[in-house]
């Protein structure tokens, strides 16, 4: 049993490798090959690597999790994102992949921030490249302790009291295989295994709530209803802050940078559409996987008597209780590429910061493509350092640290991003101050605790005050400052 696990396992991590030789050998030359792939990404790929880097290790334990533990009513998170990513596709992906050729051929989001409002070049791409390297430290470590957590649940049986079920030992492994692909083929390596890691996640999420429901033990749903009361309901227990922080999430999508860095490296603006129509389909089909994971989950072990003491741990449960052993490997393989398609698309996105908002603005000027490569590749592998020393604590929740990254890269750069796209209106002052407010307010209220209480009733996730606070301070600083500030640079005409 165990043989064919390990076997399915190491096909997989074989094939990441392989992955990461082959864009090593096709698209690593200079910095536009390693951080955006030469911007010549397949609209499939670009579709299913925004997806796949998006959805995590959340897809599989959080969201799962979440519904297990409360019922149908955790939905909204689900149906918020769906929604904010269809938005970010109409309004962002189009503008951002014309625009960021147009302005100074920007390689990164603080870069074309830079390039667009000059008269705050450097305050921009300074600030931008904090923000982005301290949020997704702690993004990159919600991953890890996914990949932690998979081998404290379902590796114990497979090595006993070798150690090599130990929490951290599966950190350092999710980590070694991310960093081998990632530092050597860079932003094609990480996009085309998000491509085949897309594939094999959504058809995990396709396959295991069928047979969860219609296998053996199972019920055909007919347990659901019985689970507890309200289980089945979208409202059950549902308040209007409890609503507007859960379909809140979707205004994330604006501003996560290793999803919106896909829109800039698709191949032309044309084949937006096409990766826009990919995507969603791809979106929604694992979106309902993850419900249905979840929801059928909790009926099942109520059924059978099962305990489960850690509800973000369904997945990997229901994978060793019902499926060979070549099949439960494929499953934990879908988890593991859900894990690492996100921290490699966050690992690559700081080091595209430190690279090239650090050392080469304030360092070496004249640096050759060839250093910075070499530069980006150490980047990554000292935030993925950073981040394992975050994970290293087994208590924390997956789908806590991302909420935390999420708002903080939502509000920051949400409303910036979508004024700097549309609003000719804006000022470089006002970009600033809008990165700085969202930042901080989102910050503020999680060191305060209000997204757990506030005012002595529910808490009220951070983004909304922070992407409120951001926009405001954008629109107010630009009308402020319009009468003073020098105009925005015109795009290069091509």
């Amino acid at each position: 049993m165990q043989t064919g696990t390990l076997i399915s396992l190491a096909l997989y991590f074989i094939l990441m490798i392989a992955i990461g030789l082959y864009a090593w050998r096709k698209s690593t030359a200079d910095s536009e090959g390693y951080l955006l792939g030469g911007r010549n990404l397949h609209p499939a790929v670009a579709a299913l690597s925004a997806g796949a880097s998006d959805m995590s290790g959340w897809l599989l334990l959080g969201l799962p999790g979440a519904l297990y533990a409360a019922g149908l009513v955790e939905a909204w998170i689900g149906i918020g994102l769906f929604v904010g990513a269809f938005a970010n596709w109409i309004i962002v992906a189009p503008r951002l992949r014309r625009q960021t050729e147009d302005f100074g051929n920007a390689l990164t989001i603080p870069q074309f921030l830079a390039n667009k409002f000059p008269d705050r070049a450097i305050a921009l791409r300074v600030t931008s490249a904090i923000i982005i390297v301290l949020f997704f430290t702690v993004y990159t470590a919600a991953g890890l302790v996914g990949g932690g957590k998979l081998f404290v649940t379902s590796f114990a049986n497979l090595f006993g009291d070798t150690g090599m079920s130990d929490y951290m030992t599966g950190i350092w492994l999710t980590a070694g295989v991310v960093l081998a692909y990632t530092m050597v083929g860079g932003f094609l390596a990480v996009s085309l295994t998000d491509f085949v890691q897309g594939c094999i996640m959504v058809v995990a999420l396709v396959l295991m709530p069928l047979v969860v429901m219609f296998g053996p033990g199972g019920s055909a749903g007919e347990s659901l209803t019985t689970v507890q009361p309200g289980f089945l309901s979208l409202t059950e227990g549902l308040t209007a802050i409890g609503f507007l922080s859960a379909v809140t999430w979707g205004l994330g999508y604006f501003g996560q940078p290793h999803i919106i860095v896909r829109f800039m490296a698709v191949r032309s603006v044309e084949d937006v559409a096409t990766a826009r129509n990919i995507g969603m389909i791809w979106m929604g089909v694992a979106l309902i996987g993850a419900l249905g994971v979840g929801l059928a989950g909790r009926a099942y072990v109520q059924r059978n008597g099962i305990v489960v003491e850690d509800p973000e741990t369904i997945f990997i449960v229901l994978a060793e209780l019902l499926f060979n052993p070549l099949i439960t490997g494929f499953l934990l393989a879908a988890l593991l590429a859900a894990i690492m398609s996100t921290i490699s698309s966050q690992l690559l996105v700081s080091s595209s910061s430190l690279t090239e908002d650090f050392y080469r603005l304030f360092l070496r000027k004249t640096a050759s493509e060839r250093e910075i490569v070499n530069v980006g590749r150490l980047c990554v592998a000292l935030v993925a350092l950073a981040a394992i020393a975050i994970a290293a604590d087994p208590e924390s929740e997956v789908l806590g640290l991302v909420s935390n990254a999420w708002a903080g890269f939502g509000a920051a750069f949400g409303p910036l991003i979508i004024l700097a796209l549309t609003w000719p209106r804006m000022t470089g002052s006002g970009a600033l101050a809008g990165l700085i407010t969202g930042a901080v307010v989102v910050i503020v209220w999680i060191a305060a605790g209000w997204n757990a209480s506030f005012a002595g009733g529910e808490g009220i996730y951070e983004i909304i005050p922070g992407f409120i606070a951001a926009w405001l301070a954008i629109v107010v600083v630009s009308r402020m400052t319009a009468a003073s500030a020098p105009p925005v640079a015109s795009p290069v005409q091509r």
